[in-house]
Formats: C-alpha cells, structure tokens, sequence
C-alpha cells in the first residue's frame, strides 16, 4: 500500500465514529455474544478481516495500516462504544446484555493487500523501514517465557485544576512512566502546573507474555542464520502458543533499550508487539497440489495397473538419485517419509502412524546424503546432530532468560508434525537418552525443570544415522556395534546396517555409474518422457504429500493373515533380538504395510504390501535369514523386470515355513538379490 492515497485528516473522536459504524455495521454478532457472557473480567478479542475495513472505508485501512499505534487504541474504544450501541437499540438485551470493559479488536490481514513482501516480510528481512507500521511475520516459536503482570495504564491528578489524565507505561524503555511537564487539561482556561499525584486504586494491569520465534530453515538459502525476533504478547493472547507451534504474528515492529549497564553501548533491541497470532500447525504444509498433477498422478498408476512394481520403482528411482543403487534404503526412506495411519482406540490412547528409521554405517555408504535429501522432501524438516544445534539440545531445555526459568525448544520440538534428521545419532546428550524414548514412541515430551512442569508435541519422523564404534562386528548384537541401548532400538521400525564390504563387481558397477553420470544426464535430456525422469524432487514432494492426505489404508484379510503368521514366527525364534519382537514389531509391521499401500496409491492393505513391510522389518534383522544369507543391503539394486520377477503364493500362509519361503520367492521382486541366486 503506497502513499499515493490521499487520506483527510481526522479527529479522534471522528475516527472511533467511523471505527463504530464499521463495528455495528459488519461485527453486530460478535458484540452481542460479548454482551451475553457472564464473565466481565476477562479481555474479550473481536476479529476482523482487514480487507472488510479495506472495502468499507479504504481511507481509515491506510490509516490503520501506516499509524497502528494510535488507531488500534482508538478501535478498541470504538469496540466499548459499538456495545454500548447495540445494548441501547435492541429490547432482547434489556436487563440480559452486560457491557465489558476490556474488548480488543484482532487485525487478520489474510486474503488483504497486506500479504504482500512489503508488510509480510522475512524475520531476517525486518528493517527500520518497517518500524512503526502493522506488519506480519511468520516462524517457529523456540522459546516461550512465563505469563507476568504488567501495569497498562494509571491516573494522575493535577495539583492546582484537578483535572485527571491517564498515563499508558512505556513497553519500549522496560514499562516507565513519563509524566507530561505540563498540565495536559484542555479547557477554556489553561492551565500551567507541572505538579502531578498518583491517583489511588486506578492502576490497571494487563497479562504479560514474551515469546520468540524463528523463522523456517526453508526459506533460508545456503549459509544464512535463521533469525528470531521477540514477540510481545498481551491480555486473550498470552499462553495460546507453545515452544514448537508455527505462527503468524501481526504486530508492530518497535524497539526495546538494552539493559542499562556501566561501560556498555545501549542499543535498541527489534521485537514485535502483537496484534494478533494465528497458529498455523495445522496447516504448516504448504505443499500446493494442483488438479492437473492429481490427473498425472492417476493416469501414471492407470497405465501401469499391470505392473505396479514398475512405476513403484520408477517412484523410488526418485529418491536421492544420485546414489547408485540402493533399493532397500530407498523403498525404507520413501515408507518412513509416508508413515502409516495414526489409530486411537476407545480409551483414547494412541498408537501413532510416524515410522522412525536409522542407517548405521561405514563412512562413505551415503547416510548422510540420504539425510538431506528426506529433509528436502518433507515440507517441515530440521536436520541436526545428536549433540543438538543449541543447548536445548534434541528435546527440551530450561534456561534463564532475564533472570526467569524459561523453556527452550529442540529439535524433535521443532519439528513437530514434519521430519526431524539426526546425524551422529550415538552423541546425543544426557538428558535427551532419558527423553527421546518418550518423544519416539507417545510423541511427547513432559518436562519438570526448574519448575516448569509442562507436556510438549513431537509428532515427528526421526531418521537417524550413526557410525559403528570401529569395525562392525556382525557376531555381536546392534547394541553393541552402536552403543545404542535395545529399548532405544526397538523403537526404530527399520534399522539398516550398510556395511562397506570389498566387493570388485558391486565396485566395477558403481564406478562405470558415476564415469557414466554425464551421460546419463544426456540421455534424461533426450527421454524426458522416461518413466524415472517424471519424478523429479519437487513432484516426489507433492506425491507423497498427496497420497499421506488422500489415503487411509486398511489390512485386508489376507494381509492379516502374513504379518501375524510373520510376527508368531518371530516370537518362536530364539535366535533374534527380544527388543525387537515385542509388540511394537507388529505395529511396525502394520505402519510399513499401510505406507507401501500408500506409496502404491490404493486404500487397501493387500499382500504385496505385507510382504514388503516384512522385507524392510527383515533387513533390519541383525540377523536376518534373508539378507544375511545373501549379503549387505549397501548393494541391494533395481530389479530389471519386477513385476515378472515377483511370484505371490496363493496356498495357505499359516505356517511359518511357508511364509519364510513366500518371502524369499518375492525377493527378487525387492531386488535385495538377483533371482538366479534364489534358486
């Protein structure tokens, strides 16, 4: 909005009439409702859409827009009054309606010329230009401090004409008063004293809350900070966010003096004093899919209805390509990324539908590029390590702030509803061992730290990756390679171990792979209608959103029936790991077969998807009769021809055995081995 506009000038009083007419005029329901509560203590918030003000009186939007310091006060004046009005003028409020004292008015600039880059700027984009006018931010709350009570307004009297004035505390130099030099009366007679006395009992407080927020690692390009920027929070605002939710904060930008300290510059420190917060949680996928990708979508599977595996395999080609090979991690990163369908049963407790994956391996087998290339999939990602970029480290932490305890955020935390990536899994902190467990399998945090007693969100995937102490030994147990505790373990759905073993052919094919790379981007080129070319990463982005929004998959009969023949054969094993035959094998089990549906674009659970579930369950089998018969999953490859590969057994799969030979029958299918090797 620019200048241009040609805005007469108004009175006070001329500007709470026009902010009146507006109010009766557009927001008649919500006054009454506010008149119909009993409770008259409490703030009462009024939303208004800032393009409804904009088409009812575009003269007093540009008002509002440049000079929110002194018109907002003036609106919320205007609100008092509205009811006032509207108590007076309908007889069904006579002796029901109770007018409120405190009614302030919420500024949503959505939809509005204001969600523009000008008012709708980056935290790291916030300049001096923008002091001063209502603007709008968007970021992570990473630190939420506690809720205080802060003096809003008193009354002085004048000794000598006894007139009475309020004063409104300064926010910007720590809640000061300054008293005006002079009598600030405006009658007839004018009045010079400068001698001024506390009116008692006429203090009014306010609830107080400071949070911060940091903008998304998303936006940012390579080698920027994220910044943050303090918020200032008041009355029906405090306390309706937390460390981790996602926000919009319409405000305006001021600016706070540092603490007064002998020999030290002060310096003005930006913070946003709010308006108006909306959490954005539930829509914090930003990830746009067209009708037109959602006719791509279907076609592709409608052309390759008689060879599912195919295009499955097309999809999967997608992930990290520039990594040779490696199917099984591939198939295991696109499940985990697509997750299963969250089930809560009567009594309300939940087993969650986020599956949890961790590569442990040699250096150089691509953990960490598999790492970052699921963060770029995942619209909300953070990727750390196992130390934890702050001190907050991977859960939570408590730390003084000003001289108070307050929480600050990690990384599960902030990742909450996305996909949190851990490098160097094996060094995390102290505290976080003793709190991951919880935030892994119930998805929270409870905290009681210096004080703070509180329950923090972290619906999130972990995908971890971590080094074996020294060389892998394949005869001792996970745990001890990893140095990672069984019940830890147990709560990944897939661990890989990809061991960098010398083999000259897997060598011979991988290197001809990358000396062939120019080539083969000549050839993507020539053949971009090639069914592995479709999925570039921003369409791998939008499929799997997609089909997580889209489909519910449920276990058929025959689903059913493989995985608990599957689960019983575990349990009889004596052979295997206990923490890894538990209960939260099956649900594991259940997670993967729902994604693999998913992934396949159907709403029903069927064999093949059993079986793939139970080969990615396998290869995180230390253990495994299946890939430790052949070898390492580091050189799992692409079968040529899947679907005529891929042989499904139609007899009875009760037994065991039958089951076991099932699974390798489909080996080949999942290309963990060539199928002369099988046989």
């Amino acid at each position: 909005m620019k200048s241009s506009l040609v805005v007469p000038e108004k009175s006070p009083a001329e500007l709470v009439q026009a902010f009146t007419r507006f109010l009766i005029s557009n927001h008649s329901p919500s006054l009454r409702s506010i008149l119909l509560s009993d409770d008259l203590t409490l703030h009462y918030p009024i939303l208004i859409d800032f393009a409804e003000l904009l088409e009812f009186d575009p003269p007093l939007a540009y008002l509002l827009f440049s000079q929110p310091t002194n018109l907002l006060p003036l609106f919320d004046q205007a609100a008092c009054i509205s009811q006032g009005r509207i108590l007076d003028g309908s007889e069904d409020l006579v002796g029901r309606g109770n007018p409120k004292e405190f009614i302030h008015v919420r500024i949503n600039i959505t939809g509005s010329p204001l969600q523009c880059p000008e008012t709708f700027p980056n935290i790291g984009g916030l300049r001096v230009k923008h002091r001063g006018m209502l603007l709008t931010v968007k970021g992570t709350v990473t630190r939420s401090g506690a809720v205080k009570m802060i003096e809003g307004e008193r009354v002085y009297e004048c000794r000598k004409c006894r007139h009475r004035f309020k004063i409104f505390p300064e926010l910007e130099t720590g809640n000061s008063v300054r008293l005006p030099t002079s009598c600030p009366s405006r009658s007839s007679k004018i009045c010079d004293g400068t001698g001024f006395q506390f009116v008692s009992d006429s203090i009014v407080c306010h609830d107080y809350q400071e949070i911060k927020i940091q903008e998304s690692t998303q936006i940012l390009t390579v080698g920027s900070i994220p910044r943050s920027i303090p918020i200032i929070l008041m009355d029906d605002l405090v306390d309706f966010v937390k460390a981790g939710d996602d926000v919009m904060v319409t405000g305006i930008l001021s600016a706070k003096w540092s603490s007064d300290i002998k020999d030290v510059r002060c310096d003005l420190d930006p913070m946003i004093i709010a308006n108006y917060v909306r959490r954005t949680n539930e829509l914090k996928s930003e990830i746009e899919v067209p009708d037109d990708v959602v006719k791509m979508f279907e076609q592709f599977w409608s052309d390759l209805k008689d060879t599912p595996l195919k295009g499955r395999n097309a999809i999967l080609q997608g992930v990290c390509p520039q990594v040779f090979g490696l199917f099984t991690v591939k198939l295991a990163v696109a499940l985990t990324l697509i997750g299963g369908v969250q089930h809560v049963d009567a009594s309300g407790t939940k087993v969650r539908g986020e599956s949890h994956l961790l590569l442990v391996g040699d250096p150089g087998t691509g953990k960490s590029q598999f790492l970052k290339f699921a963060a770029k999939l995942c619209n909300r990602s953070v990727v750390t390590t196992g130390l934890g970029s702050t001190s907050a480290g991977l859960t939570v932490s408590a730390v003084k702030d000003g001289g108070e305890w307050v929480l600050e955020a990690g990384a599960l935390v902030l990742a909450d509803g996305g996909l949190c990536c851990i490098d160097e899994f094996d060094s995390m902190r102290v505290h976080d061992r003793a709190t991951i467990h919880e935030a892994m399998e119930q998805q929270t945090v409870s905290v009681a730290k210096a004080g703070l007693v509180t329950t923090l969100s972290t619906r999130t995937i972990v995908f971890g990756a971590t080094n074996p102490k020294g060389q892998y030994d394949p005869d001792q147990s996970l745990s001890v390679n990893t140095t990672l505790s069984g019940p830890l373990l147990s709560r990944f759905d897939i661990v890989l171990v990809l061991l960098d073993k010398k083999n000259p052919e897997w060598d011979a094919i991988v290197s001809s792979h990358i000396l062939a790379e120019k080539g083969e981007e000549r050839n993507i080129r020539d053949n971009p209608d090639d069914l592995g070319n479709v999925w570039s990463l921003p369409m791998l982005r939008r499929y799997i959103h997609y089909v997580k929004q889209r489909f519910r998959p449920v276990l058929t009969k025959e689903s059913e029936r493989i995985i608990s023949s599957y689960y019983q054969l575990q349990r009889r094993s004596a052979t295997n790991n206990a923490a890894r035959t538990t209960v939260r094998m099956l649900e594991s089990l259940i997670r993967l077969a729902q994604a693999h549906a998913r992934l396949m674009f159907r709403n029903e659970v069927t064999k093949l998807d059993a079986v793939a579930s139970i080969l990615c369950i396998e290869s995180s089998m230390t253990t495994s009769a299946i890939v430790d018969s052949v070898g390492n999953a580091l050189h799992s490859n692409f079968a040529g021809f899947p679907d005529q590969e891929c042989v499904l057994h139609n007899g009875h799969l009760g037994s065991g055995i039958v089951l076991l030979n099932v699974i390798i029958e489909c080996t080949s299918s999942y290309s963990l081995l060539d199928s002369n090797e099988i046989n």
